[in-house]
């Protein structure tokens, strides 16, 4: 079984940075699609951004392209998400997602983290 456990959210002003982090248990880590997909109230879950095994290839959601940036230490199981320039509109849940199939269709990924709330102010 693979757990996600995702920490760094919180409360920042607009313009402000934000660094969350997901710490992954087991051994495959290091094979599996990382991804960070985010839910609004009363909206749908979306995609945000993704990596390879590797860290080689990256996806990322048109909305925070040249803002935030994702990368993955594997000898840590832990994947990041970097965001600069926060905008009200990044305001959500933020979850990390493992072993995805498609690496911006939330339903391809088997495992999910619990979610970290990030608020941001204008």
């Amino acid at each position: 079984q693979v757990q996600l456990v995702e920490s760094g959210g919180g409360l920042v002003q607009a313009g402000g940075s934000l660094r969350l982090s997901c710490a992954t248990s087991g051994r495959t880590f290091s094979r599996y699609v990382m991804g960070w997909f985010r839910q609004a109230p009363g909206k749908e879950r979306e995609f945000v951004a993704a990596i390879s095994w590797s860290g080689s290839n990256t996806d990322y959601a048109d909305s925070v392209k040249g803002r935030f940036t994702i990368s993955r230490d594997n000898a840590k199981n832990t994947v990041y998400l970097q965001m600069n320039s926060l905008k009200p509109e990044d305001t959500a849940v933020y979850y990390c997602a493992a072993d995805g199939r498609s690496y911006s269709y939330y339903a391809s990924y088997n495992y999910w983290g619990q979610g970290t709330q990030v608020t941001v102010s204008s």
